[in-house]
């Protein structure tokens, strides 16, 4: 009984934080437990702070994304499957415009250890890697993915961000 309260307090706070991105309202960690109808500590216990919290709602919202990864077919060309990646991540950044901007924000200090990040940041590596392994894989993973800003998202609209990625991606594995 207890593994199943959990399971549904973790559920209700992770749907109290989306609902309360969607509204624009503030995400404090009050706020969060008080509409999921939970302690604060409930909240800290589960999440430790903020920034614990938008990192497991964007590793939820990104499991379809991981579950493409680890089925990609090697045959495929990399470019071709960086494309798809970049595509399916576009379409995630525009339909959570909101919780990728909060996440940015509460994870600046340490965004390149987010461990969403790292599995984006690793897989594009080595995708530009094995398409141009003359080039700096790594620090153009970065740049690409730099792109999908919260803010520049909301600012570019996902059709113009996909067309974009999709060109400066070609460029660089050109």
């Amino acid at each position: 009984m207890v593994r199943s309260d959990a399971t549904r307090n973790r559920e209700a706070i992770l749907r109290a934080a989306e609902e309360l991105l969607a509204t624009g309202e503030s995400v404090s960690l009050d706020r969060v437990a008080e509409a999921a109808g939970v302690g604060k500590g409930t909240v800290f216990r589960r999440f430790g702070n903020r920034t614990g919290l938008f990192q497991e709602l964007l590793a939820e919202r990104a499991e379809r994304l991981a579950a493409r990864i680890a089925a990609e077919d090697p045959a495929i060309p990399a470019s071709e499957r960086l494309f798809g990646f970049l595509d399916e991540l576009a379409d995630l950044a525009g339909r959570n415009i909101a919780l990728f901007a909060a996440h940015e924000r509460a994870c600046a200090e340490d965004k390149y250890a987010d461990p969403t990040y790292l599995r984006w940041h690793a897989h594009v590596t080595a995708l530009i890697a094995e398409a141009r392994p003359d080039r700096d894989a790594g620090f153009l993973a970065h740049t690409v993915l730099a792109c999908f800003d919260g803010e520049l998202v909301r600012h570019l609209g996902v059709d113009r961000l996909k067309r974009s990625v999709r060109e400066l991606a070609a460029a660089l594995t050109a």
